[in-house]
């Protein structure tokens, strides 16, 4: 069984988004970050033996971490092809390096097309910095098709969450709170490293 530490080293060793897209808010979630996320829902329970989306997947990381923790299937749903092509390069990596087994479906689709229910939804969504509430049509789907959902957000959006969770029948049972970094990828970006306040929601069926 992987460690947390020996999956957060494994993630920071994947391969980033070739030419990330500013309308699209693409950056790879840090490995740090990613690692306690899923080691979080690892712990409650919601990795091991489950079946698992990985919506708006970008280069795979969350969902990768999920099947390195023994998940039984992931489903890597991404719009955007180069990113999702990146995301399967990732898996046939991981694939050599620790035996994986062949239980992920890639799924070159807007999230708003799938449909395919599961025990849990991991995604880092937008933070809607471009499109305000751009990540709202991500919780929303989260709320179609799964059980749990852990979802990544700006920690000023809680009061936004809770509510939408709300109204779909959803709560939040835990919030986990990280400093994310967002590294210098593109070109109106200032600072080589820009820190976000960020929590990892965890939401679950009222």
């Amino acid at each position: 069984m992987i460690s947390r530490a020996q999956l957060a080293i494994t993630l920071s060793k994947l391969e980033d988004f070739m030419n990330p897209d500013p309308a699209r808010e693409q950056y790879m979630t840090d490995s740090e970050t990613a690692s306690q996320m899923l080691w979080g829902a690892f712990m409650q329970g919601d990795i091991k033996d489950k079946i698992v989306a990985d919506l708006g997947c970008g280069t795979g990381v969350l969902g990768l971490g999920a099947l390195l923790l023994e998940a039984k299937w992931v489903f890597f749903v991404e719009i955007d092809q180069a990113a999702l092509e990146t995301a399967r390069r990732n898996y046939e990596k991981l694939k050599q390096q620790f035996e994986l087994g062949s239980n992920v479906t890639f799924i070159n689709s807007d999230i708003n097309a799938y449909s395919k229910e599961v025990d849990t939804v991991i995604e880092n969504p937008p933070f809607g910095v471009q499109n305000e509430h751009a990540d709202k049509p991500f919780l929303l789907k989260a709320f179609g098709v799964g059980k749990t959902v852990y979802s990544l957000h700006k920690i000023e959006s809680q009061g936004f969450i809770e509510g939408l969770a709300k109204e779909n029948s959803f709560h939040v049972t835990h919030l986990w709170r990280y400093s994310l970094p967002l590294k210098k990828t593109m070109d109106f970006h200032t600072h080589r490293i820009e820190r976000v306040a960020v929590g990892c929601f965890r939401l679950a069926k009222s």
